[in-house]
């Protein structure tokens, strides 16, 4: 579908791909499908086994279902007990192993031996690939304008696929692939550089260390471009979709629309300007918490809800009059907070914190302006730290 709002915002023509809106949320269906219809009859008959806590899981345990095939998942013991009851829900028999998944994926190694089942590794796996790369396709068939289409990029699965569907559909066109920089594998891999990642990240669905060794070398052979996004730019993308478009994607699916945006001094990228870009937005697995806390985040972050602290003499009348400013500047007060020991110069002041929600940057700029017209002494409280008004506080 092509989106005419973030088509305006990133100064490109915006087609997306709501791979989000599949039974299970994630394009990682497809290759599980194309996995099993190419099993042996025999194969089909004894079953199947993989290592994921994520959207692998579930979309090979929905389709084996569909189609009668036994399907065993290992997941680490860590896993949250909601993934768990998802794929059970969709008929696998899960086994929990291990602290890390490693663990789990080395046990499932071990009884795809034991058992004599079929091993199916989330991406490392042309069939998976190829299941993938149904995505380019129908892309393609709906929108043969598109001569841009962006990935997010884990083990490379996806972006294999889609790399070698299109490509052959269309030779001339122009595949990009985004990594969160926190897990940058496949980036490095393709453009030599080093950057040192890890930690937790709200993309986990490509949060992969060690790219595919089959997936690797169609990245390095056919894609065009690596690139690499920052989890603020992620979560401005998980935003942005909800707000623009109405829909739920996690911070993976999300990669591909981040990479669009425009810099932080406002200008549109110049090398997607104009051009046809298919978006795929690949899953929208997000934990509710998480999603709720990346919505107040961006809110904040473009100022539309904020907190302040505020010094005030700690006496009758002094809360109302400040107050008055909000009220007086259309600033709704969610929260109010006091402190008068730690932080507080003087035995006779109070320090005031205020939570707080305001229409837009102007009116914020106001009200700043009559705090220090009026002499208070506050502290901006953003999501970077702590940022001094006008009148700073000396000691």
């Amino acid at each position: 579908m092509l989106s005419k709002t973030l088509s305006q915002l990133v100064g490109a023509n915006v087609w997306l791909k709501f791979e989000n809106l599949q039974f299970t949320a994630a394009y990682k269906e497809r290759g599980a499908l194309n996995k099993l219809l190419q099993l042996s009859p025999d194969a089909r008959q004894v079953g199947v086994i993989a290592a994921s806590a994520g959207n692998h899981a579930q979309g090979l345990a929905y389709h084996g279902a569909r189609l009668g095939v036994p399907v065993t998942i290992v997941m680490p013991v860590s896993t949250p007990l909601v993934k768990v009851q998802q794929t059970q829900a969709h008929g696998a028999n899960v086994i929990l192993f291990g602290e890390r998944f490693e663990d789990a994926f080395g046990h499932a190694r071990e009884q795809e031996i034991v058992q004599g089942l079929t091993f199916v590794h989330p991406f490392d796996d042309r069939q998976i690939m190829a299941g993938q790369g149904t995505v380019a396709i129908e892309m393609l068939e709906d929108a043969p304008e598109i001569d841009t289409i962006i990935v997010p990029v884990g083990g490379g699965g996806l972006i294999s696929g889609v790399t070698v569907a299109a490509k052959g559909m269309r030779p001339d066109i122009r595949i990009v692939g985004v990594q969160s920089n926190r897990y940058p594998a496949m980036y490095c891999l393709k453009t030599g550089k080093h950057i040192e990642g890890g930690g937790d990240t709200l993309a986990e669905g490509i949060a992969v260390k060690f790219p595919g060794e089959t997936t690797r070398q169609y990245v390095m052979s056919l894609v065009d471009e690596m690139r690499i996004v920052s989890e603020s730019i992620i979560e401005e993308a998980i935003s942005l979709l909800l707000d623009i478009e109405k829909t739920v994607v996690e911070g993976a699916g999300a990669a591909g629309l981040a990479t669009l945006l425009p810099t932080k001094d406002g200008n549109v990228r110049a090398d997607f300007a104009g051009r046809n870009v298919g978006v795929i937005l690949s899953g929208g697995n997000i934990d509710p918490r998480f999603l709720a806390n990346v919505i107040l985040r961006n809110l904040a972050r473009t100022g539309r809800i904020g907190r302040i602290a505020v010094m005030l003499q700690d006496k009758v009348g002094s809360l109302h009059e400040l107050s008055g400013i909000f009220t007086r500047n259309g600033a709704n007060i969610l929260e109010v907070s006091h402190q008068r020991i730690f932080g507080v110069l003087s035995a006779k002041s109070t320090q005031t914190e205020i939570e707080y929600e305001i229409r837009d940057t102007a009116s914020f700029e106001q009200l700043k302006l009559e705090l220090d017209d009026a002499g208070y002494v506050y502290e901006l409280l953003t999501i970077s730290g702590r940022k001094p008004g006008k009148n700073r506080r000396t000691s």
